[in-house]
């Protein structure tokens, strides 16, 4: 009777210590939701580079800190991803209301400066029900934008037919300005980016 007592004590005692190395590894190394990942860069990605919105106003990046940013980049003609990424940052305007702006804000920028106007972004954004207040479409020269992706650690590439190949990338920055999430716009899901956004802006 009394091995079985402690064999039976031997196994609850196993039982325990894996259960509680199961909750240390959930709490410490949870993995991250599908298509989010730590930034690898502390680069200030938030310049003094001053763009052009869709409004056609004068807006310095650097003067976009104090709050998260939420970045992409784009380009009006772009054949079809582009339009992926706006449509699923949409969501995320869409749930973050009236947060958006105040709390949280949200920046894309062309990737197509020689040919994006402010007219084009505007028209862009308002044809995929993104003309949302405290969300920016910006461009710029060439010059200023090829300096914006390459805190990024981008580059874009210019193709025979036109088109511009570029990642599928979006970025979350702290107020500060530097990189706090990485995003495969592919797989990430809007609520992820959204509530990770507000869950930085609560930090402030």
């Amino acid at each position: 009777m009394r091995d079985k007592s402690s064999r039976l004590a031997g196994v609850l005692g196993a039982a325990l210590f894996g259960l509680f190395i199961g909750l240390f590894a959930a709490c410490n190394y949870a993995p991250a939701p599908n298509g989010a990942y730590d930034a690898a860069s502390t680069d200030d990605c938030l310049p003094a580079v001053s763009l052009i919105d869709q409004n056609g106003n004068r807006v310095s990046l650097a003067s976009l800190k104090g709050e998260p940013v939420l970045v992409d980049f784009i380009y009006t003609s772009c054949p079809g991803p582009c339009s992926t990424l706006t449509s699923k940052l949409v969501t995320v305007a869409n749930s973050l209301g009236t947060r958006l702006g105040p709390r949280v804000r949200m920046v894309s920028i062309s990737l197509d400066p020689e040919n994006d106007t402010p007219q084009k972004l505007k028209e862009y954004a308002e044809r995929l029900g993104a003309d949302h207040a405290g969300w920016l479409f910006l461009t710029g020269t060439p010059r200023q934008v090829d300096h914006v992706l390459a805190r990024f650690k981008l580059r874009r590439m210019r193709e025979a037919d036109g088109s511009v190949t570029h990642m599928e990338t979006l970025f979350l920055l702290g107020p500060d300005g530097r990189q706090r999430r990485i995003y495969n716009g592919v797989e990430v899901k809007p609520a992820v980016m959204s509530a990770e956004a507000e869950q930085l802006a609560a930090r402030g």
